[in-house]
């Protein structure tokens, strides 16, 4: 069992959901398919009548679910009735193959066939991204092309996270090697292509560079397992001289070690926040290093969340960046993960984490310094030219 912390949101679908809420937007048909929809079904406010109950909880859980075994009836359903109870808004309870796919996810893997889909106005199912080498890529799929059907159930209509669900086969516990039978049209053609599921590593960030301007934007989904390093690469071979956009919108969180090791791009040292773990007090620093005079904007709205709103703190409490955007979601809250007597496992809360200047996060989030909603990209450009030069 990992007993690392996870500043992340928690699934809180039914069972066979492919990890609905795992990170809100982001994962939401990803870890399944390969695809990032447009963002879709996820909270987007925090639920400011319930708070979570850090210490003392575990050993509830635990309690239930073992009394539960005991009496022969299902030790998951009576732990999670305990979290319920619990008022632990983060807490939630996995299979044992549900917490696989967790990990698998936050390591950045996952098992599916490669593809990017949305829901179109009309109901329609469109693949709008083929992932290079993937197995919808072997089979021909392209960008444009419309999903009608999958294992022969019609998708038009579906939300994006049931059309996920089938093509990971969640109902059949589908591995990597199994397949997966699409329907599909393009133009006045339809046809039907037969894949195998294969596992896939997430693109949790992207990097790419403005011409005009030399400037480089880093896009980060989410804090999956190397991210960190993309991060602090990305700043390493900017162009001398030129700045970065930091694009944290839709970030739903991760592995808090990675956002400490973005931060390390761009901090010398020092705290990026404190945390209290069942009211034990500790603190997560910076690497030294880190490149402290080229100039920084951060992006962020509504569904920038958790570790991500935990790193963006850090940047702007130091004044390392300008954060611009909307009010972040406000989930500032340590999970921690305790295996049940029947396999499965509970992820609960143990704790908060505050910034370097000691803001709170959770149900309140954090506030820009300049408001943007749309064109936030253009006036963050904007923002980095009236910076001027670093040197």
């Amino acid at each position: 069992m990992s007993g690392r912390a996870l500043f992340t949101q928690p699934r809180r679908a039914g069972r066979g959901a492919a990890l609905t809420l795992l990170f809100a937007s982001v994962l939401v048909a990803g870890a399944a398919t390969g695809s990032f929809p447009e963002p879709a079904e996820r909270e987007t406010a925090p639920d400011r009548a319930r708070s979570a109950t850090p210490a003392g909880h575990h050993e509830d859980v635990a309690e239930a679910a073992a009394a539960a075994m005991a009496e022969g009836k299902s030790p998951m359903e009576a732990a999670e009735r305990a979290v319920s109870r619990s008022g632990d808004r983060w807490g939630a309870v996995y299979s044992p193959g549900e917490y696989e796919e967790f990990e698998e996810a936050l390591d950045g893997r996952y098992t599916g066939v490669g593809l990017w889909a949305r829901r179109e106005r009309d109901g329609r199912i469109e693949v709008t991204r083929v992932r290079s080498g993937s197995p919808a890529d072997g089979a021909g799929i392209r960008s444009g092309d419309r999903l009608r059907s999958v294992d022969g159930h019609a998708v038009d209509g579906q939300p994006v996270t049931e059309v996920v669900s089938l093509l990971r086969g969640d109902a059949q516990d589908a591995a990597a090697g199994t397949t997966v039978r699409l329907g599909l049209e393009r133009g006045t053609r339809a046809w039907s292509e037969t894949v195998r599921r294969a596992q896939l590593s997430t693109d949790s960030a992207t990097v790419r560079r403005v011409a005009e301007s030399k400037v480089t934007v880093i896009r980060v989904a989410a804090f999956t397992k190397g991210v960190g390093d993309v991060v602090r690469d990305a700043v390493r071979d900017a162009p001398a001289r030129a700045g970065i956009i930091l694009d944290l919108r839709g970030n739903s969180g991760g592995l808090v070690t990675e956002a400490v090791t973005a931060a390390s791009a761009f901090l010398d040292g020092g705290l990026v926040a404190t945390y209290d773990v069942n009211g034990e007090q500790r603190a997560l620093h910076a690497e030294p290093g880190g490149d402290t005079t080229r100039p920084l904007v951060a992006l962020v709205d509504g569904g920038t969340m958790s570790a991500a709103e935990l790193l963006t703190g850090a940047l702007q409490d130091r004044g390392r960046a300008v954060v611009v955007g909307s009010r972040t979601f406000g989930k500032g809250s340590v999970q921690m993960p305790s295996r049940l007597p029947d396999g499965s496992v509970a992820e609960l809360t143990v704790g908060h984490y505050r910034t370097p200047s000691g803001r709170g996060v959770d149900g309140v989030g954090l506030t820009p310094d300049l408001d943007a909603d749309r064109g936030a990209l253009e006036q963050a450009e904007t923002v980095l030219s009236g910076l001027g030069d670093p040197l």
